[in-house]
């Protein structure tokens, strides 16, 4: 695919950095992709490291699975509920501010949480600090991020920052486990607050809002740039989001990709990342080894996911749903019926890691297509049933560990709900209307 000429100018009207990637044959929404990626990454390692202290917290301060389960089943749900609000953030006040402010509130409930005794207190800082900190960086970021610097390649841009946001809840676990393992849990978290000053520092450095802030149109544009929409009042901003599920509510396209979403929520962070651990440690299998398991769901992920959003570029996007959830259900249905070996458990890993977020991409496209300019609000409700469905599941995998003393109950149901997920998917109608370019 060749490249439109990039600049709105000449090359010697870029200054800064702009100007010196823009002399290196690169265009800057690049450089912003990669810092959105780092901050994505950093968040979803904070999202993810409960799976790995679950048990380290029990044995710690004697709580119960379902206790736990409980406080972060709080973060699940305002991680989604915050998205379509996030979306008026970024809108309102730029990307750069909301991801830099976003990032320490992670920091300062992740750091509370190193002195934590009582289980109201991981359910303030873990369930509510954290929740609303990792809400406003949450994918509505970077589906925004990609809107707006790329005309072109956006399912490749979006699937490369979904692979960011599972990757990392994953990928950082066996590192975690380790340290949680050799040095205490609080080690672990120790990590994760380093990695996030570095991410403040970087964003600070090279994020930038828009195109138009640098004299550059998005990566691929044609014509005259467009100038930016002026900002809403604070009134308006908080409303913004409301309107936007009001109008979206009336039509059944956004039902339809608001439940899909909410099985994708159920049958990955919300079950999987946080349960998967425990599973294993009930069959014998160390953390550690478990750990590596999820990792390597994370690894295949990333081809997933990266190759998802080639293809959602290129088919569409309702056949692409229907093919990942069919999937995943039947990876799902498929693990209660192993012996949990580590043979057995490298099957599932490959054919459920590939499929593990390769929903987003393709879900991001045919919001943009239904929704035009109110897109990223209306995909903040779409994430917010996806991680409804994800407290629904810590909360309901949890409460059938500490009664039934078993998970695979809550692994078949979820295998389940796919299987219907992908049957639905494909209600939805061809679009009728042009997509509109960019969102807000």
């Amino acid at each position: 695919m060749s490249q439109s000429p990039l600049p709105t100018q000449p090359s010697s009207g870029l200054t800064g950095l702009p100007g010196i990637f823009h002399r290196l044959g690169l265009h800057y929404g690049w450089v912003v992709i990669a810092v959105t990626f780092l901050v994505m990454l950093t968040t979803a390692g904070a999202v993810g490291a409960p799976g790995v202290l679950m048990g380290p917290l029990e044995k710690e301060f004697g709580w119960s699975a379902a206790e736990i389960s409980s406080a972060l089943a709080i973060r699940l749900v305002l991680f989604g509920l915050l998205g379509p609000f996030a979306a008026a953030f970024i809108n309102r006040f730029g990307m750069r501010r909301v991801a830099f402010v976003a990032l320490g509130i992670i920091g300062t409930g992740i750091f509370g949480s190193l002195f934590m005794r009582e289980v109201w207190q991981l359910a303030l800082l873990w369930g509510i600090v954290v929740g609303i900190g990792t809400g406003m960086t949450a994918l509505v970021l970077g589906a925004t991020v990609a809107t707006r610097w790329f005309a072109e390649r956006r399912g490749l841009v979006m699937g490369m920052l979904t692979a960011s946001t599972a990757t990392g809840q994953l990928v950082f676990l066996p590192l975690l486990a380790s340290l949680s393992e050799n040095h205490g849990w609080r080690s672990a978290l120790t990590l994760i607050l380093s990695l996030i000053a570095t991410a403040m520092v970087l964003v600070l450095i090279l994020m930038r809002d828009r195109p138009s802030d640098v004299g550059l149109k998005p990566y691929g544009a044609k014509g005259e740039l467009a100038p930016p929409p002026a900002p809403l009042g604070f009134g308006a901003m908080l409303a913004s989001p409301l309107l936007a599920l009001r109008d979206a509510s009336r039509t059944s396209t956004f039902w339809v990709l608001f439940g899909t979403f909410f099985v994708c929520g159920a049958s990955t962070n919300g079950l999987v990342q946080t349960h998967f651990i425990s599973l294993c440690g009930d069959y014998g299998m160390p953390a550690v080894t478990a750990a590596g398991m999820l990792a390597a769901i994370g690894i295949f992920d990333f081809v997933g996911t990266v190759g998802s959003g080639w293809l959602s570029d290129r088919f569409d996007s309702r056949w692409l749903l229907f093919w990942y959830y069919g999937l995943r259900g039947l990876s799902l249905v498929y693990l209660p019926f192993t012996d949990f070996s580590f043979y057995e458990l490298s099957i599932f890993a490959v054919f459920y890691g590939l499929d593990w977020v390769a929903t987003v991409p393709p879900t991001v496209k045919l919001t943009a297509e239904r929704f035009g300019d109110r897109a990223n609000l209306v995909f903040g409700w779409v994430f917010a049933g996806h991680q409804l469905g994800a407290a629904f599941a810590a909360f309901g995998a949890g409460f059938t560990r500490s009664y039934y003393e078993t998970y695979l109950p809550a692994f078949f149901v979820a295998g389940v709900l796919c299987l219907l997920a992908a049957l639905t998917v494909a209600t939805i109608r061809e679009r009728r209307q042009p997509a509109i370019a960019s969102l807000a």
